[in-house]
């Protein structure tokens, strides 16, 4: 069978029949839509990442265009974000109807910095998307002393720290997606927005619901885009286990790095204070097509992400930099993404690298 990159079952198996008697519950019920299943995970998510506010909406990208958009983005306005990311971090933006700035990133952690962001800020930025990439928090709170808001993509970061501060509590506002295979997915589509602040929770909740408060009276125009009560449900579940989950990530790192695999290719660098949560184990190397074919025929799943960066896709022309991104550019180039699973053996870590070796001798 192989190792494959993702593993979306192994870990799920001992909870399906409680999964199943709580979507058996919603169905009885017969309330699908903002019913007491949200209710419920949006308190439950809000107290484990010490927050005021969860707002559950319909994916990770809604959540950054309606978070962008309580920020007070508007048409016209600037919103820096790396191109180093998945392309929902900024087609959000032009969905909110502002222009993305694209910034470069750290070659070694992969996220932004306050160096990379200040080089991207031009008069008419109103606000920064800083993409917690990989698992890895960003630097938020330094981020934060630009003087602009900053937004937290914590999509892949769910179960991750920075200094004793959970992954999506450390912008101004938050957004987090629960797309299957992310460290806290669920059964289809989900997302959520995260914030301490009152006033910016109750405008996302009533741009979640068509710009209304209350389903009569339509303050803005909104969105159609709510977390729904079986996929809530499913989370409720799922939550508790997610911190024995990241630990299996976390343990699976370190698996790689006893096997050795750092003499053969760059391991992904984590500064101190931060706590990873590793949705992807993202390594390097120059021949990083060579070492993904090799892999694939010794039976382990991997592959490169972002090898066309946003800035470079047909659909971001218009926002194209003048300035160049080399970091970004040979991130998108030499990256190799590995089997990370909560439930990769340290057995399994030195099939990986023995593959590794191979592959590259080959």
């Amino acid at each position: 069978m192989g190792i494959p990159l993702f593993d979306t079952a192994t870990h799920l198996a001992p909870l399906r029949d409680v999964i199943r008697d709580r979507i058996s519950a919603v169905i009885e019920r017969g309330t699908f839509i903002l019913g007491p299943e949200v209710e419920a995970f949006e308190r439950e998510l809000a107290a484990y990442l010490g927050v005021r506010h969860v707002v559950g909406v319909a994916n990770g990208t809604d959540a950054i265009t309606i978070a962008l958009r309580a920020m007070g983005v508007r048409p016209g306005d600037d919103v820096v974000v790396p191109s180093f990311t998945f392309y929902a971090s900024a087609e959000a933006i032009v969905t909110a109807g502002a222009r993305p700035v694209f910034c470069d990133v750290d070659p070694q952690t992969r996220n932004v910095t306050p160096d990379t962001v200040q080089a991207a800020i031009t008069p008419r930025t109103r606000a920064i998307v800083a993409v917690d990439l990989f698992g890895l928090p960003a630097p938020i709170p330094e981020l934060s002393e630009l003087g602009l808001p900053v937004l937290e993509d914590a999509a892949q970061a769910a179960g991750a720290s920075l200094n004793g501060r959970r992954a999506g509590s450390l912008g101004e506002m938050a957004t987090f997606s629960f797309y299957p295979s992310k460290n806290l997915g669920c059964f289809g589509d989900g997302g959520a927005i995260a914030t301490d602040d009152d006033a910016l929770a109750e405008l996302v909740r009533a741009l979640r619901f068509h710009g209304s408060r209350d389903k009569s009276d339509f303050q803005y125009v909104g969105y159609n885009s709510r977390l729904d009560e079986l996929q809530a449900a499913v989370l409720r579940v799922l939550l508790p286990e997610l911190d024995r989950w990241c630990d299996g990530r976390r343990a699976a790192a370190r698996g790689y790095a006893a096997a050795g695999l750092g003499d053969h290719v760059t391991l992904p660098g984590a500064p101190d204070g931060a706590d990873p949560a590793w949705h992807l184990y993202v390594v390097g190397h120059p021949r990083a097509e060579e070492l993904i074919a090799g892999l694939v025929d010794r039976g382990i799943q991997a592959r490169g992400y972002y090898r066309t960066p946003v800035h470079r896709q047909n659909a971001m022309a218009p926002y194209a930099p003048s300035r160049s991104l080399p970091a970004t550019d040979e991130l998108a180039r030499t990256n190799v993404a590995l089997p990370m699973t909560p439930t990769l053996s340290a057995a399994a870590a030195r099939e990986v690298v023995a593959a590794t070796v191979a592959a590259l001798a080959a």
